[in-house]
């Protein structure tokens, strides 16, 4: 669960998860390159690339005298996948609970929903 905590911190700053998504959008591509899309300096841009990289999502490569980077799926989708589990787990709570409750006071839930 750590890595998928990670994950969800590095994609919720706004910075982070538009950069990720134009690195995916691009293909490799450097922090110079990035930051020409960017309201931040370029040393800001290493510094979010670098915590994209620690949580799993990017991968870095030296190109002659800069790093180029990557998309790593994989730990994207671990979350995803995390993510749908503990939402099939809330549901199934939710619909335990409506089915404690009155008739009528969660439509929707429970009683006859499969």
């Amino acid at each position: 669960m750590i890595a998928e905590l990670d994950v969800l911190s590095a994609l919720a700053d706004p910075t982070r998860w538009r950069m990720l998504n134009e690195i995916a959008e691009r293909g490799p591509t450097t922090a110079t390159v990035l930051a020409t899309g960017l309201p931040v300096s370029r040393q800001a841009v290493v510094k979010h690339l670098g915590v994209l990289e620690r949580a799993g999502l990017v991968t870095s490569r030296r190109a002659g005298r800069e790093m180029r980077y990557s998309v790593r799926a994989e730990q994207l989708d671990a979350t995803a996948r995390w993510m749908a589990e503990a939402a099939n787990r809330w549901d199934v709570r939710l619909a335990a609970l409506a089915a404690l409750a009155p008739p009528g006071d969660f439509p929707g839930f429970g009683r006859g929903i499969s």
